[in-house]
């Protein structure tokens, strides 16, 4: 019985080894693949795989690791992705609001990363009064966006409305600069 069991496993190493033998006899065909058994497993472009064993190879084998040196077939990196570089100058424009004494709108300019100029093109206008008011209020807003270089500005007192619609329309204005990366 130990006979025949010696037996067996001499004819099995024996055909291991025939099998390694027949294969590392074969021209390498294809200088890119990372052994000289054909890998079932990284299959040639518009080759179909040779023979039928389906084993796995043998322990210590290095079918799954190109040697050092080696080219192998990977896809390329992906290119590195930066922020879009942005212009010189920029101009972004809130929303229209609506106030009780009539719209306000702020325009804002940007360069390099900090608001250069804040206005007021559309504003309550009418009656003398309003106008008188706004003629003081608005550029004193301005000034206030230019300081804090945010929306955080303080109400100016006589023109409560104004303000408040001006920080709503100014507020979009910096969400826009924010969302071009702007700001």
């Amino acid at each position: 019985m130990r006979r025949g069991a010696t037996l067996a496993m001499s004819a099995i190493s024996l055909a291991v080894v025939g099998l390694g033998l027949r294969a590392s006899a074969k021209p390498a065909e294809d200088q890119n693949t990372a052994s000289v058994l054909p890998s079932r497993t990284t299959p040639v472009p518009g080759r179909t795989p040779t023979g039928s064993r389906t084993s796995r190879p043998p322990t210590g084998s290095r079918t799954s690791r190109p040697p050092t040196g080696s080219r192998t077939s990977h896809p390329p990196a992906a290119p590195r992705t930066t922020s879009p570089a942005t212009p010189a100058r920029l101009t972004f424009t809130g929303t229209l609001v609506d106030t009780p004494y009539g719209p306000v709108q702020v325009e804002l300019r940007i360069r390099a990363g900090r608001i250069v100029t804040a206005k007021a093109p559309v504003r309550p206008q009418g009656d003398s009064q309003t106008d008188s008011i706004n003629r003081q209020a608005v550029p004193q807003l301005n000034q206030e966006v230019m300081q804090a270089q945010n929306g955080r500005i303080d109400t100016v007192s006589g023109a409560t409305y104004t303000s408040a619609g001006y920080k709503t329309s100014l507020q979009a204005a910096l969400d826009s600069a924010h969302q071009a990366g702007a700001l």
